[in-house]
Formats: structure tokens, C-alpha cells, sequence
């Protein structure tokens, strides 16, 4: 789904550092006394929750109180509403005495429980998905928002009170990825669509997007997968746990995967043919330049894979006597990607590294300074005979983005990513 699904999803207000607030779920709110001031005043119980559609969240403006057919609703608007306690809401008495004036319908308006709860949640092609069990609520400082839809079981078990006898997880999809839906367009129909557009998707983690083809299978994560360029649905395949990428690679055509083997790199082709069925390693293999055919080659069939088997030629390295000027206008003028040009090597005659100064340093330097006056030195770099588990250790002790791979004359070969060694290990590990 184009969403982000998560089991333990952290509301809005404590990702803000906000301390004062509360969670709830509507199918808990459902049926609670609604109470004028106090407890013995109680004037109904709760039908459903009146939301505003607004950005980026829902917000609350009343609660909808239902008493029988024939009989008046009551619209209590939120601004009367005092507290939320367990067992039951209050409100404050309305002005002059009297019930509350009855439910009036409002543009861009939802009754949470008649056109959410139980809906049908469809992806950006109208595949059907899940269906929503619950909406989570988020109160805090006198507003309450919609912030996710909950399309767990747990839903059906909190209506039935056994929630706590069965304990599931629930799986949160974002408000941000539900197409957001008027009180007009939900009563004519029983479904809800996801609002992720194609630029979107591109601009949503890879990690995300990966999240979410695992919870999808057959023509819906097709789907879903064929929707990504080439770049992302690389760094999402790479992402995704080795059944999905089983799954993801045995149905793609061969200019489709040949386009997104190509925005890989050699440690990630190797991570990735390394969980393929033997005929899939072959087909894939096939749709690659005979001169990385050969390498991930050796790579697959050795143990003990090395750094210089691993390292990419495609990094910037300058001397030491360039000036940020020439290094910047080098830069812009290479082409290169972003992820090859975190770090400038600075080297002395014969490629000896020397130094090197970090992107965002070279950035606020002045024009006219020289990589001298800004490299660091001694530069941490990977000997070119060191194993996959050495340059683990390496990243994990230092958390650079690259390394650079030296001979022993510490002449710059090559670097190797952070990511291509150690989401590699990630990979492995989730088999």
C-alpha cells in the first residue's frame, strides 16, 4: 500500500516534544456518556465525532449525539467540550439552558464513524487493499485531530471489549496518505482511495516505500513497484526483505529491470542476486555489462569478498593546492551524483591520500581558501584487502558516509558506501 504502515507510529504531538496529550481510538469513544458538568447530568451518549477536513490533519468541531429515531439529534460544539475521561465526556451546558441545536450538515465536514469506520481503502488504481477497523485520534490542548487509520483487527476487538484478551499489532496507515473526503462524496460511496500521486511516491524514503510493498502481494505490489522510476524503485528494492524482492524480481520485464539494475551499484547487485532463485541470478545477470558479469561473479561464488573488489572509481579527488572556487565550479560541472561527492579526497602526486574535507565544510569556506587550509588528516580509509566484515566494523566505528580504499603506499583506489556494506548486512539478516 502507499502508505506508511506502522506498528508503534508516533503521533504528531510527540514528535513536536509536546507532553500534554492523549491517544484514543474512536471505536472507544463510541457509546460513552456524554455528561453536562457532571457526572448525573448525562444528555446522551456519544454517536459519533464531527471532523473539519484541513491540512495537514482533521480537526475536531463538535460531537454528534443520536437519540432514536423520531427524536432531535444534538451537535455539541468542540469548544464546549471540557474533558475526555474514561468513563465518560464533559462538556460544558449549553448557554441559556436546553438541549444542544441539533446536527446541521457543513461543507467539508466527516462524521468519523459513519464515513470512515469500515471503509474500504483502495491504492492509487483502485485495487482494493483493507478496509479501515478504527481511526486514531490524537487531543491535545483543547484540539483533536485524526491522525492515522487503523486497518488491524484491533478495531473490530475494541467495539466487542476484547481487545485486551487478544493482543494484536495494529497497523497505522498516515491521515497524510488518505485522500481526504467530504461528507458529500462519503455517503455515495463505501470506499476511500490513498492520495499518493507518482511525485510523491518519488519523494516519500525508499525505507517507507519498501514498508509498504511488504504488506502487499500479486498485482497490487506490481502495482505499486511499477509506479517508481527506475532510481527509486532501486533504492526501494534494496530496501524491501528478500521475500519481496523475490516477489519484485520474478515479475519484472527485462527493459524494466535492466534500467534499475543499472542505477545499482556492485556491493547492492550482489546483495540482491544473493537471495534470488538460481534461474531468476541467471536472467538477471544476463541484462548486465559482460565486465560486471564477471566481477559479481566472483563476488557471489567468494566467501570472503575484499575491499577492492568492492569499491566504486566514482568519487572527487583534487590537490591540495585547489581553492573552494575551482572545487565548487569542479562540482558543478562533473555531473556527478550527489551520494559520490559527500567527502573531496586531497591527494599529493602519484594519487597519495593526503586529506580530506567534507562537503559541507567546503561550502562555508571562503572562495579563495585552499584544500590545504581545510582537509583533515590522518584519513580513516579501508586497505584494499579488507573483508565485508572488516569494513562493517569500520562504518560502525566511525559512521562516515564513505571510505576511501587505499594500497598499502596509501595511494586512493577507490571508496565504498556506507549503504552498499551495511544495509547489505541488513539484507542478510532479515533472511
Amino acid at each position: 500500500m502507499p502508505a506508511q504502515l506502522n506498528n508503534s507510529a508516533k503521533p504528531p504531538a510527540a514528535a513536536a516534544g509536546l507532553k500534554d496529550y492523549q491517544l484514543f481510538f474512536v471505536s472507544e469513544l463510541l457509546r460513552r456518556p456524554v455528561c453536562a458538568g457532571k457526572i448525573k447530568d448525562r444528555i446522551g451518549r456519544l454517536s459519533d465525532l464531527v471532523f473539519k477536513i484541513a491540512e495537514p490533519y482533521p480537526e475536531a468541531v463538535g460531537i454528534y449525539l443520536w437519540h432514536g429515531w423520531g427524536k432531535p439529534t444534538e451537535f455539541v460544539p468542540w469548544n464546549r467540550v471540557l474533558r475526555i475521561d474514561d468513563d465518560a465526556i464533559f462538556v460544558s451546558p449549553p448557554e441559556g439552558g436546553g438541549p444542544f441545536p441539533p446536527f446541521v450538515d457543513q461543507p467539508g465536514w466527516i462524521l468519523v464513524n459513519e464515513h470512515l469506520m469500515g471503509r474500504t481503502i483502495l491504492d492509487t488504481d483502485g485495487r482494493r487493499t483493507e478496509v479501515v477497523n478504527d481511526v486514531h485520534l490524537l487531543e491535545s490542548r483543547g484540539r483533536m485531530l485524526i491522525v492515522h487509520v487503523d486497518i488491524s483487527f484491533n478495531g473490530f476487538l475494541r467495539k466487542w471489549g476484547v481487545s485486551r484478551l487478544i493482543r494484536l499489532k495494529d497497523q497505522f496507515v498516515s491521515w497524510r496518505y488518505v485522500q481526504p473526503l467530504s461528507v458529500e462524496d462519503a455517503v455515495q460511496t463505501d470506499v476511500m482511495s490513498l492520495s499518493i500521486t507518482r511525485k510523491q511516491l518519488r519523494e516519500m524514503p525508499s525505507e517507507d516505500l519498501a514498508d509498504a510493498l511488504e504488506e502487499l502481494s500479486g498485482q497490487e505490489q506490481q502495482a505499486f513497484f511499477s509506479a517508481l522510476d527506475s532510481e527509486k524503485a532501486a533504492e526501494t528494492l534494496m530496501e524491501a526483505e528478500p521475500r519481496a524482492q523475490r516477489q519484485l524480481v520474478a515479475n519484472l520485464r527485462k527493459e524494466r529491470a535492466r534500467n534499475i539494475l543499472s542505477e545499482m551499484s556492485i556491493p547492492q547487485l550482489v546483495d540482491l542476486l544473493s537471495v534470488l532463485p538460481h534461474d531468476e541470478v541467471s536472467k538477471m545477470m544476463a541484462l548486465l555489462p559482460p565486465d560486471q558479469q564477471q566481477r559479481i561473479g566472483a563476488l557471489i561464488s567468494s566467501r570472503e569478498a575484499t575491499a577492492r573488489k568492492l569499491m566504486s572509481p566514482d568519487y572527487l579527488a583534487v590537490s591540495r593546492d585547489a581553492t573552494v572556487t575551482q572545487v565548487l565550479s569542479a562540482i558543478r560541472s562533473s555531473g556527478r551524483q550527489h551520494a559520490s561527492i559527500s567527502y573531496i579526497y586531497i591527494v599529493a602526486e602519484d594519487r597519495l591520500l593526503v586529506g580530506v574535507v567534507d562537503l559541507r565544510d567546503l561550502v562555508l569556506a571562503a572562495d579563495t581558501a585552499s584544500m590545504a587550509d581545510l582537509m583533515a588528516f590522518p584519513v580513516v580509509s579501508a586497505d584494499e584487502d579488507y573483508t565485508r566484515d572488516d569494513l562493517a566494523e569500520l562504518f560502525a566505528k566511525y559512521h562516515y558516509r564513505m571510505v576511501p580504499v587505499v594500497d598499502p603506499q596509501d595511494r586512493l583506489l577507490g571508496i565504498i558506501h556506507y549503504n552498499d556494506i551495511m544495509k547489505g548486512l541488513v539484507t542478510r539478516a532479515r533472511t
